[in-house]
């Protein structure tokens, strides 16, 4: 049995299992996973520079909100004291994130139902 308070021994185990490359992510994204998706598999395994222009001239709207999202964790890897030259994508994911469900009046009195989807985005880099 471990000795300490519970807040203790959670923040002792919470230092063991923390991630330690660069990361950034990005809650309750106003866009679906599965656009998302697209964007990010473009960009897995590439250097950051070379990502970065990917995403430029990437005509999806996912990619505007991504390009934010790799830009703060190249800034949070900088403040990590690793050279920017040397960073790639390592791993980039897109999960599911609550959907907001809205209603659209039909014919003959009937309801459509709208799903506004959101997703959780989360860019983990690594160095050379």
């Amino acid at each position: 049995m471990a000795k300490g308070h519970r807040s203790q021994i959670k923040r002792e185990r919470n230092e063991n299992n923390r991630e330690m490359r660069p990361h950034a992510k990005l809650s309750y994204a106003r866009v679906s996973t599965q656009k998302a998706c697209f964007v990010l598999d473009a960009i897995r395994g590439k250097d950051v520079n070379t990502a970065l222009g990917i995403l430029a001239y990437n005509p999806r709207y996912a990619s505007t909100v991504i390009e934010k999202l790799l830009k703060s964790a190249i800034a949070n890897a900088e403040v990590k004291g690793l050279n920017r030259d040397n960073l790639f994508v390592e791993e980039c994911f897109a999960g599911d994130g609550p959907i907001m469900k809205r209603v659209q009046p039909r014919a003959r009195g009937s309801a459509y139902r709208i799903f506004k989807r959101m997703s959780h985005i989360t860019v983990i880099l690594n160095e050379k």
